[in-house]
């Protein structure tokens, strides 16, 4: 099993919390690590943070949360909690927390999901068809393909893996179930396709999408910016990092429009470029170098984005 390196570390906790390269003594604050996974960006962010901190650690994957008791039981500043972006409103209500200084999302898989073939997650390993990110709840990947219409895991597979055999790989998928090992899965997804991807896996788009699908993610995503930008101090920041095209435009839309004036009804006698943004990019996308990239493959296609709350209402 690979190690775990979480992706662009320091850059997402320096840009989280303001700390310029000439930084003096520690941050003082409530920040969010919305997805803790292995405790990467979140043992980091500790590291810069004061004694008087706090830091809601988040996972909607019950073995994150659980890898995560050692730490969270050495440093009384960390609060470790089970649950999902769009779950972020009642958690931060639960913990008695209005707002907060920041909020930093890691999207996607993370390493040790796609490296437990238990989980179901990649096309390297043969196990069960699995793949949910909460295995405490909803149906697995299995469950899906077996009762889902032919047209709606063609309609997955072309808008989240954007797979152009979508139509055909459907098909074969139905007139093969039930699947429930991703050996199956990859077998039939490789006979459905004329011809593969040179340099790609004839599976990746499929896993890609058929995951997608099963963990609700571009809907979880939405609900997540909309709720932890609502949750942020004047000043407070939000930090994304995203790991292929269908997540970073939804991250690039959602800052895009919270940097734009407000819209404003059409006929009304007002100019909406005179009006305030809400808040303002802090960077327009940070990519990993190739010292990181070296050693960790996985991060060349990763990209981080931060939004920072300009003073004004807060919600």
């Amino acid at each position: 099993m690979l190690e775990h390196r979480p992706v662009l570390c320091d850059e997402t906790v320096d840009l989280l919390t303001g700390r310029g390269p000439a930084a003096g003594g520690p941050v003082e604050g409530i920040y969010v690590d919305a997805t803790f996974g292995r405790g990467g960006h979140c043992r980091r962010l500790l590291e810069v943070l004061g004694p008087g901190s706090r830091v809601i650690g988040i996972d909607r994957d019950p073995a994150a949360v659980a890898s995560g008791a050692a730490l969270a039981g050495s440093d009384p500043r960390l609060q470790l909690v089970h649950g999902r972006f769009s779950e972020l409103a009642q958690v931060l209500a639960g913990l008695g927390i209005e707002y907060v200084q920041g909020v930093m999302m890691d999207l996607g898989v993370s390493s040790p999901q796609l490296d437990d073939p238990s989980r179901g997650f990649s096309f390297r390993f043969d196990g069960p068809l699995d793949m949910r990110m909460d295995t405490s709840q909803g149906p697995t990947a299995a469950q899906w393909l077996d009762t889902a219409a032919e047209a709606d895991i063609a309609r997955a597979l072309r808008e989240y893996g954007e797979e152009r055999h979508a139509r055909r790989i459907a098909a074969c998928i139905v007139a093969a179930r039930p699947l429930t090992t991703t050996r199956q899965l990859v077998e039939v997804v490789r006979a459905a396709q004329p011809r593969g991807t040179p340099g790609k896996h004839e599976a990746t788009r499929t896993f890609q999408a058929i995951r997608m699908a099963v963990n609700e993610e571009l809907p979880e995503i939405e609900a997540g910016l909309t709720l932890a930008f609502a949750r942020l101090v004047p000043g407070g920041r939000l930090a994304v990092i995203s790991f292929h095209s269908l997540e970073d435009r939804l991250v690039k839309q959602f800052f895009r429009a919270r940097c734009a004036p407000p819209p404003m009804p059409r006929r009304l006698p007002v100019r909406g470029a005179g009006l305030p943004a809400e808040a303002r990019l802090v960077t327009r996308g940070v990519t990993a170098g190739d010292a990181e990239t070296r050693h960790n493959p996985r991060a060349r296609s990763a990209r981080l984005r931060v939004l920072e709350r300009l003073p004004g209402q807060v919600a």
